[in-house]
């Protein structure tokens, strides 16, 4: 099955997904048997850096969850992975993070007959100055532009995109507010992605009651591996 058919899947079934982003340059190799468990999809990459593919080898080892490659630099695409997240940051003005990039690597991606999902990513600022930020010389959305951040998730639906990621960045002080996730999902008909500083399953619930479709953990897990088990109880819905 195809990972926008699993995701769709999972939608009119009304499961929610837990997906697990894994840094190559930052995951411990001892914890990921425990995530790869916890997870429902794992998502890797990092906004700087590389070893996405030696990662993704080390994964085929260990787990049969879809590897979804979530990259932030150009090298670190590798079609060892079974999808890519095909992304364009919305909320960027910079051409570069909007079409600039993903054109420097379509034909590779096109050749390589990897899954690639086109997404709308809309960073919203979670209170840090977020490392997504940086690599992409471009400021996130105030928080409490909630009218801004819905138009922005219907505007990748009407250019076609496949889902929509609310990022408030990687150890975000503030994960996107409830009332956030709520508007966006009144407006939009395709799944919903939240991530960013999410640090409980009780967060990671209440995202869920929200409205999101897909909750993505990564840096606590780095902080945090021994807890990964509290969130796979919890996502049991």
């Amino acid at each position: 099955m195809s990972l926008l058919s699993f995701i769709q899947q999972s939608r009119s079934e009304k499961r929610k997904l837990l997906a697990v982003l894994l840094d190559p340059e930052k995951v411990k190799a001892e914890t990921l048997p425990l995530l790869a468990d916890v997870a429902d999809l794992l998502f890797l990459g990092s906004s700087t850096g590389n070893g996405t593919g030696e990662l993704v080898r080390t994964l085929r080892g260990i787990t049969s969850k879809p590897l979804v490659l979530f990259p932030g630099q150009i090298d670190q695409f590798t079609e060892e992975a079974d999808a890519l997240l095909f992304l364009s940051v919305l909320s960027s003005r910079n051409p570069e993070m909007l079409i600039g990039r993903q054109t420097a690597v379509a034909r590779r991606v096109k050749e390589s007959r990897i899954e690639a999902v086109p997404m709308g990513y809309i960073l919203i600022d979670g209170g840090t100055e977020s490392s997504v930020s940086k690599a992409s010389c471009s400021q996130p959305i105030a928080a409490w532009d909630t009218d801004t951040i819905v138009d922005t998730a219907i505007a990748a639906q009407l250019l076609g995109k496949q889902l929509v990621y609310l990022e408030a960045g990687s150890g975000a002080k503030h994960p996107v507010s409830l009332d956030t996730i709520v508007a966006v999902c009144s407006r939009i008909d395709i799944p919903l992605i939240v991530g960013g500083g999410i640090r409980t399953p009780e967060m990671m619930r209440a995202a869920f009651a929200a409205g999101a479709d897909i909750v993505v953990i990564g840096n606590h897990f780095e902080q945090h591996p021994e807890t990964a088990l509290q969130f796979r109880i919890q996502n049991q819905i």
